[in-house]
């Protein structure tokens, strides 16, 4: 069974930066995408940035030339560089892992327990 940690929250002031880390342990099946994602308070969960194993990325629109999303396939981690912070950007980041079915070790769809990102002065 495949467990996800996730590190790196906390406070940070606008124009600052903070670096998440998310660790994928459990089964040593690959991991076709993985991403991190992001919930404010009254708002819907959606799409920070997303990476498959070749290293093709995805980014929501207002993060583009902030956030740079890495990983390591051998370590199965995941990384969120997030630089000049905005308090926008304020939220719970989750971390998630997802494979197709068709892939060895089966279908994978993970959430991390979430990591609370919090940009003020």
């Amino acid at each position: 069974q495949v467990h996800l940690v996730e590190s790196g929250g906390g406070l940070v002031q606008p124009g600052g930066s903070l670096r998440l880390s998310c660790t994928a342990s459990g089964d040593n099946f690959p991991i076709e995408t993985m991403g991190w994602y992001r919930q404010a308070p009254g708002k819907e969960r959606e799409l920070v940035a997303e990476i498959d194993r070749r290293g093709g990325a995805n980014y929501l629109d207002s993060v583009k030339g902030r956030f740079t999303v890495s990983r390591d396939n051998a370590k199965r981690t995941v990384a969120l560089q997030m630089n000049t912070l905005k308090p926008d950007d304020t939220a719970v980041y989750y971390c998630r892992a997802a494979r197709p079915g068709v892939w060895p070790g089966g279908f994978l769809d993970l959430w991390g327990q979430g990591t609370l990102v919090t940009v003020s002065s």
